[in-house]
């Protein structure tokens, strides 16, 4: 009998990059990380803050690693290029651009497929990034997956204190909605 690893490594080998995305996502229910935004210097390229730690970015990062995607070095290499993020200092850093919400927004529009915003919209899809506003003011973002929520809208896999799946589409000002790749 396959263990529940083996098992998720076999299903992220036989799905599209959207599942894989999910699979990554819902991977990371099993030991939560609880929100910190400390910066950590981390290896370059596939570095990781620990494991029992992070923020609403390292569950992007961690569900797009899933599917075959750094997002450390894809913005990193970007910003080496000369692409100006919305949020770095005066050189590109790869312990901490990519950890950073509204450069994870900048990426997804540069490389990925902005989607509309509304809740009505029916484009919202398992694997799809959502960019919020909290209380006007707070970038968060999280991952849509596989499970719908009584609300009807599908379930986020994100992080406001430690990393959870939770029915809040809808909760917080939508800002972004993004899917990636194309």
């Amino acid at each position: 009998m396959l263990s529940q690893a083996a098992t998720l490594v076999i299903l992220v080998l036989q799905s599209s990059p959207a599942e894989k995305i999910v699979a990554g996502a819902k991977a990371q229910l099993s030991a939560p990380a609880f929100y910190t935004q400390r910066y950590y210097s981390i290896p370059y390229p596939n570095g990781d803050v620990p494991k029992n730690r992070g923020a609403c970015t390292d569950v992007v990062i961690r569900a797009l690693r899933a599917a075959g995607k750094d997002l450390q070095k894809l913005i990193h290499e970007d910003m080496k290029r000369g692409i100006r993020y919305p949020r770095q200092g005066s050189r590109p850093d790869p312990n901490i651009d990519h950890r950073r919400v509204p450069n994870q927004a900048f990426f997804f529009k540069r490389f990925g497929k902005t989607l509309p915003c509304g809740l009505d919209s029916p484009t919202w899809k398992p694997g799809d990034f959502v960019y919020w506003k909290l209380g006007g003011k707070v970038d968060h973002i999280g991952v849509l997956v596989d499970h719908v929520g009584p609300s009807g809208h599908y379930m986020v896999v994100h992080n406001l204190s430690k990393t959870m799946m939770e029915d809040v589409l809808g909760e917080w000002d939508i800002v972004g909605h993004f899917r990636y790749p194309k």
